[in-house]
């Protein structure tokens, strides 16, 4: 099966505003939507891609019933959320943290990408220019904005080169070589 953006040049979707963060989980909070919240927060924090983020199993955030505070996810909200998921839903150590609700065994597909557009459009945002992995890029750029550590965010977002940094954070080059410049080696 070829992919749909095969051959064609797509540009980024846009990252999350604070306010728009805080819109998103207020309104799942109120309506009680626990998977969702969870799913929200732990995709926030955690800067995985979606493929990543949707094949994680329990046992790589939790030991013993407790969501470990530094795996992928170190916000204290994100971790009382999972915690809340995980005794809920009795899921075991090798269960996927967000199962499929259609296949037995098997992790949320693109109901992800559905699950996201409907955040987008609740809060009255364009869903055409946020997607799943506006959720990666969130963290990242809010770190970059109150740091301005290229290396660090590299390092959060396993890139190779610090040029793909700079390139998937909109950076441009003349900024990226004044912050490099600055810093001390």
């Amino acid at each position: 099966m070829e992919a749909w953006n095969k051959g064609k040049r797509v540009g980024q979707k846009k990252v999350f505003k604070l306010e728009d963060i805080w819109r998103i989980r207020i309104r799942l909070e109120l309506e009680e939507r626990l998977f969702e919240l969870a799913l929200f927060n732990l995709a926030i924090d955690c800067k995985l891609r979606s493929c990543d983020l949707r094949n994680l199993k329990v046992q790589d955030v939790s030991r013993s019933g407790y969501v470990m505070p530094r795996t992928i996810v170190k916000q204290q909200k994100t971790q009382q959320t999972l915690s809340q998921w995980i005794i809920k839903n009795a899921l075991a150590p090798t269960d996927f943290l967000f199962p499929s609700s259609r296949r037995e065994g098997q992790p949320i597909s693109h109901y992800y990408t559905t699950i996201v557009n409907r955040w987008v459009t609740d809060i009255g945002l364009d869903k055409t220019q946020y997607g799943t992995h506006s959720l990666r890029r969130t963290k990242a750029s809010l770190i970059y904005a109150k740091t301005k550590n290229l290396r660090a965010i590299q390092l959060l977002l396993g890139h190779a080169k610090l040029e793909s940094t700079i390139e998937y954070l909109g950076v441009e080059i003349e900024d990226a070589l004044r912050i490099s410049e600055n810093c001390e080696t």
